[in-house]
């Protein structure tokens, strides 16, 4: 003990030593935490053998610090290359889907099948699209969009390899799935990459349009292959998806490299205290339960009128419009085209409007050129009928996916989005199918009471959205 005096005051001070603990373990793998009004940064994180892939982010953002702006398709850079991965493999699952309504007669004809057995091509995928919604978020969360990128097209490019060889139809079924989760996966990820962009409806309106672009050109390649081509046998089709399957892989592996299931995981923090996981959450609890099946069952009857349409609009404008072969596989690619077009022209439109108002405007005018279509029995003003509905079907998807995102919070958006849109996608098994078993009984010309019954009730599903404002964080 000392005392020291400092003029008229003396002070008793304890010399004792004092004790640093070790906080190091404390510290571990570095993490930005800006602080405020500060220029400098405290670079933190968690410990490093943290068990929990899915962390809750509970801290609330500092209140000076700006929300960060949404990414655009350019910017960063890099966005640019990873754009373009995802435009080219909606280009691949546009062919995919669209070939079947273009190759079903020469299928039906090649293996001796009833309308029943090969609809069953329609209906095999419905396995794999039901595998990728529940696997979806766990991908992305272990593999990140590197995962999703080259799970999806090694799918693709083993079924077409599968499919070219032309094995027993039952094996053709089973190799459908494997193409449907391809499909499915890869849906789910970019929708819901590209939902979360600066100008989501025109962006996604883009993306779609290459899906469309894939599907005019797959029944357009195919139909000329099997009737101009000298006669090729329908599997020749085949080899062309192959090269486009082997792009897609090389495309979207190089692109998403970097998008690990760590990068995912620091970009989307949970945002609520619950312990659910977040798929649970996404379909579980309300309120977002609610618009996550809301949109799935919406998606599932869009898509089914689409490919319904698509699919069996070949064979009903050979049979029941009485038309030419070549015709009448001109006619899915109007459709295509028209859907085409719709997703680019309406995807500036939407956001105008506004996304709940202009899907409303949309699906009656789709639903009176439908009854145009059917009860109208020429084959030019049913070719044009089918065409303008296309063109206002185009937009529906892509509304539904920007809606979602502004309903939901963003670290719900890929599993509840990308639950939608897979699920959404096995309408294009179930419905199909549907349509060609009545079909067996009934004849293809059941194909439009079908169409405007679905097209009715996503009018009211839609309708019965929460009301759409900005974007919820």
């Amino acid at each position: 003990m000392a005392i020291q005096q400092n003029g008229n005051s003396s002070t008793c001070v304890v010399e004792q030593p004092i004790e640093l603990q070790d906080i190091s373990s404390y510290i571990s793998k570095p993490q930005d935490v800006i602080v405020a009004g500060s220029h400098t940064s405290l670079r933190l994180s968690d410990t490093k053998g943290m068990q929990d892939n899915d962390p809750v982010g509970n801290l609330p953002s500092p209140t000076t610090q700006a929300p960060a702006k949404p990414e655009r398709w350019n910017h960063p850079r890099s966005n640019l290359y990873r754009t373009m991965a995802a435009f080219w493999s909606f280009v691949v699952m546009g062919s995919n889907d669209a070939a079947y309504g273009a190759l079903i007669p020469y299928l039906q004809e090649y293996y001796h099948l009833t309308f029943l057995v090969i609809s069953l091509v329609f209906l095999s995928p419905l396995v794999g699209y039901t595998a990728s919604a529940l696997l979806n978020n766990s991908i992305h969360l272990k593999f990140g969009q590197r995962g999703v990128a080259v799970i999806a097209a090694t799918c693709h490019l083993i079924a077409y390899i599968v499919i070219s060889v032309h094995p027993p139809y039952p094996v053709l079924v089973v190799i459908f799935m494997l193409a449907g989760f391809g499909n499915g996966l890869a849906d789910a990820a970019w929708n819901a990459w590209i939902g979360n962009m600066a100008n989501p409806n025109e962006v996604l309106g883009f993306l779609h349009a290459f899906y469309g672009l894939g599907a005019v050109l797959a029944p357009l390649i195919a139909t000329t292959i099997v009737t101009k081509g000298n006669r090729l046998p329908w599997y020749n089709f085949y080899y062309v998806m192959i090269a486009m399957a082997f792009i897609e892989l090389a495309s979207s592996t190089t692109a998403f490299w970097r998008e690990t299931g760590a990068v995912f995981r620091a970009a989307n923090p949970r945002t609520g205290d619950t312990k659910d996981n977040r798929m649970k959450e996404a379909l579980i609890r309300l309120p977002h339960a609610r618009v996550t099946w809301l949109c799935a069952i919406f998606l599932l009857g869009y898509v089914g009128v689409e490919v319904a349409l698509g699919g069996w609009i070949v064979k009903f404008m050979l049979e029941v419009r009485d038309g030419e072969e070549f015709a009448s596989g001109m006619t899915a690619t109007g459709f295509w085209m028209g859907i085409t077009v719709g997703r680019i022209v309406l995807g500036f439109v939407t956001p105008r409007l506004g996304e709940k108002l202009a899907i409303a405007i949309y699906l009656p005018l789709t639903m009176a050129l439908e009854l145009i279509f059917w009860l109208v029995p020429q084959f030019y003003v049913s070719a044009v009928a089918v065409s303008l509905q296309g063109f206002f079907l185009g937009p529906l998807f892509p509304a539904a996916i920007v809606a979602a995102t502004k309903l939901l919070p963003r670290h719900l958006h890929v599993s509840a989005i990308g639950f939608a849109a897979a699920f959404g996608g096995s309408g294009a098994a179930i419905f199909p199918f549907a349509v060609g078993a009545i079909a067996q009984a009934k004849g293809v010309q059941v194909l439009q009471p079908v169409v405007l019954v679905l097209l009715g009730v996503i009018l009211l599903l839609w309708l019965g959205l929460p009301r759409i404002h900005k974007k919820q964080e």
